[in-house]
This record gives structure tokens, C-alpha cells and sequence, in this order.
């Protein structure tokens, strides 16, 4: 079976509740969903099934990149946050990905630790292999591992 997926775990200090605000108030996403020198310039996220998740992004010497606004498939507050970048909201079909570009489903789980703090797991699901290998040579471990400490250091000044 092929494994398609990209997966990135780290222990948070502050309580699954807190992180859970920084992934779902759009001026909280705004502040760590995008590893720097990137910056989120717009974030619109309503975290019901069904609802937006878009995020746009400047990054430095190339200007914006949106993605389009994708659909939110599952949400469990303070536990489970799923989104889609190849359906629209209201579960309707995506358009095409760009060239270069591919859609992808990303969950990310809040699982409660021992020591009141969080573990933070996101596993980004990819449709094809093509895809996967063009995220990881993106730089996802790098990326996403810059915008979990980000997300940690939020978590723990609000």
C-alpha cells in the first residue's frame, strides 16, 4: 500500500483548549500558520463541517499566494480539526490544482498530556505520490515544524 501521507508530532506546553483557539480564531491562525519569514495576511476559518478554512499567504520576494478557500470536514473542539484544500465550502467540488500545485486533506489532533500540556499531531493526506513528494520536497518537515513552535509559542502567551 503506498503511503501518501506526511505526518509531524510535538509536545505543547499550554492545554488542548488554548491551542484549539490559536487553530480556529482567524487572528490567532494568522499569528503561526505560516513559517517565517512567510506571513498570513488573510485568515478566514468557521470550524464547522462544511464551513471555510482559507488562509493567504506573503511570502517575501514573491509576493501572495492563496490557495483558494477550502472546506472543513470535521471538528471536534479542543481535539480534531480536519480540512480539505480539494472540496469548496459546503462540500462542493474544488477546482483543479494549479499547476505545480496539489490538493491535500490536513488533520490536526490535540490529545492531552499528563502534565496539562498538549500533543499536537498533524498528518497531511495526499492524493497522489506526485503530490506527497512535491509537499516534502517543499519543505514540509522544515515548514510545518517551524509553524508548530510558532504555535507553541502562542499557545503559551494567551
Amino acid at each position: 500500500m503506498r503511503d501518501l501521507t506526511l505526518t509531524l508530532s510535538r509536545d505543547m506546553t499550554a492545554r488542548p483548549e488554548t491551542v484549539w483557539r490559536c487553530m480556529t480564531e482567524a487572528e490567532l491562525l494568522k499569528r503561526w500558520f505560516a513559517p517565517e519569514p512567510v506571513t498570513v495576511t488573510k485568515a478566514v476559518i468557521d470550524p464547522t463541517p462544511g464551513s471555510t478554512f482559507h488562509v493567504v499567504m506573503h511570502i517575501p520576494d514573491m509576493g501572495e499566494m492563496d490557495g483558494g478557500a477550502g472546506c472543513v470536514l470535521e471538528a471536534q473542539a479542543a481535539r480534531r480539526l480536519t480540512w480539505t484544500t480539494a472540496l469548496l465550502p459546503g462540500f462542493g467540488p474544488g477546482p483543479a490544482p494549479a499547476e505545480g500545485a496539489f490538493h491535500f486533506t490536513a488533520i490536526l489532533a490535540l490529545a492531552p498530556l499528563q502534565d496539562g500540556g498538549t500533543r499536537y499531531t498533524a498528518t497531511v493526506l495526499h492524493a497522489d505520490e506526485a503530490g506527497r513528494a512535491a509537499h516534502a520536497a517543499m519543505g514540509f518537515a522544515d515548514g510545518w515544524g517551524s509553524m508548530a513552535k510558532q504555535l507553541d509559542t502562542l499557545s503559551r502567551s494567551i
